[in-house]
This record gives structure tokens, sequence and C-alpha cells, in this order.
């Protein structure tokens, strides 16, 4: 074969693999697009014919302009809020999945701390800023904080399910096959936890973003949840706006982002193998 027949032959195959990808991609998110470009377009007609004041309700127009505007500064309140977000979440993982095994391994931490925090999350978190303010100032632990308390008990909870969930048939398999309890846990009974874990891991990031808002709204200095509040004040509702969809997309981005982690980790469950055989 000639090595320029080779070469093409190769070309050919990446381009083919490339048109996959991107048919594949606009078949799966089209719909999405469209929607949202058909909302817009509603949108932005229905508040030019119905002549909605500004303050009432921007077009999308108006805040797009508002966005480029004022995007440096949008862009350093988006990057404190983030940093919240993210602090928060991983300090919720960090301390909910050691407790959760806690739990499923020792019937006293389950009859003790199991009960105390289903007894807490029943006091509503916005009511604890301003003590957090008082406890740390008006830094960024107490935003943290928030963060951190409104998106650990979901994770506590699907982590202590899933690992729960394992049959009975599986430990038994597993000690007849001479594993220890640590063996047991690490190749059975965590594997076959893993998508309860992370189904409640895009619980929580989505919950974060809204604990870091919350905690800025009664603490903030920087931050998009601060920066909302300060141009409300001042009637500026297309800058409302314009924080709310930074907001928006900073929450779908990362609840993508744990999607997409799930993906990779879990690819042994019968759905996962089946959307892997439809992609070929």
């Amino acid at each position: 074969m000639a090595p320029e027949h080779t070469v093409e032959t190769y070309r050919a195959s990446v381009a083919s693999v490339w048109r996959r990808r991107i048919l594949r991609f606009v078949s799966q998110n089209g719909p999405f697009a469209v929607t949202l470009a058909l909302t817009i377009a509603a949108w932005e007609v229905g508040v030019r014919l119905l002549a909605v004041p500004e303050y009432v309700l921007p077009a999308p127009s108006v805040i797009g302009a508002v966005m480029a505007a004022r995007w440096e500064v949008l862009m350093f309140h988006a990057g404190w809020t983030l940093s919240e977000i993210l602090l928060g979440f991983f300090l919720g993982v960090a301390v909910a999945i050691p407790l959760a095994i806690a739990i499923v391994y020792s019937k006293l931490v389950e009859k003790t701390i199991y009960t105390f925090l289903v007894a807490f999350q029943a006091v509503p978190k916005v009511a604890l800023a301003p003590l957090l303010v008082a406890w740390f100032g008006f830094s960024q632990t107490p935003k943290v904080i928030v963060a951190f308390l409104i998106c650990f008990f979901p994770i506590v909870v699907s982590t202590e399910v899933g690992l729960r969930s394992m049959p009975v048939e599986m430990y038994q398999l597993a000690r007849s096959l001479g594993a220890s309890e640590w063996e047991t846990f690490w190749k059975f009974r965590l594997p076959h936890g893993l998508p309860s874990i992370f189904g409640g891991l895009k619980i929580a990031i989505s919950l974060a973003v809204i604990g870091a808002v919350v905690g800025e709204f009664v603490a903030g200095h920087n931050g998009l949840g601060y920066y909302q509040g300060l141009v409300a004040a001042a009637l500026q509702t297309p800058a409302v706006y314009a924080s709310l969809v930074l907001l928006a997309v900073i929450g779908i981005v990362l609840f993508y982002i744990v999607a997409a982690i799930e993906s990779w980790v879990v690819h042994w469950v019968p759905s996962r193998q089946i959307e892997q055989v439809q992609k070929i």
C-alpha cells in the first residue's frame, strides 16, 4: 500500500470520527439549543410588544449589553462566588463521605450522630448566617460554611443509602472468597454504591451555589450575591438579571462536570454500558 494512500485513509478515518461526534453532539444538544433560542426570542419580542418597563423585566438584548459592559466586574464577583462554592462543596465531600461510612459500619454512630443530623437538617440554614457572621466576621468563611451546611446532608444520605444497597449475596460472595472487611468495602460495597453517591454529589453541587449566594446576601463584600443586592438596591434590574445568568451558567457547568466525572468513573452500570454501545 502506498504511503499516500495510508495517510489519506487515516485522515478519512479521523474525519469520520469527528463527523460522528459532531452529529452526536448536535442530536443530543440540538433540542435544548432550539428551545433556548425560541425562549429568548419570545422573551425579546414579548417585552418590546408589551412595552414592559426595563426595571420590571429587561429584554435579553439589554441584559447581554449590560453583561458586555460590566464583564470585568461580573467576572471578579463570579470568581469569589465560584471559590466559595467549590470550598463548601469539597469540604462537604471531605466530611460527609467518611461520616456516612461511619454510620454504615457503626450502630452507635447511626443512633447518635445520624439522628442529630436529621434534626439539624430541619433548621433553616439562612437563619444560621447571622450567627456565622458574629462568629467569623465578614470574611469568606461564613459563606463557605453556609455552602457546606446546605450541601452536606444530601451527600451523607446518598452515600449511606448507596453503601447499604449492596446485596447480601454479594457480601457473602466476597467473604467466601476470603476478602477482608476492607477489601469487601473497596472492591464490592463502594463500587456498588457509587451511582447513588454521585447522585448526591450532583444535588450537592447545585445546592452549594445556593448556599454561597445566601451567605453573600447576609454578609458579603464580594461575590455575585453581594453584587446582586447592590444593583437591586439601585434599581438596576438588567444588572440583577446579568448576575442571575452568570449564577445559572456556573451551576450548570459545575453540575455537568460532576456528571462527566460520574460517567468516567461509574462505567460498569448497565445503563452506562448501553449508552456506550449506542455511541459506537
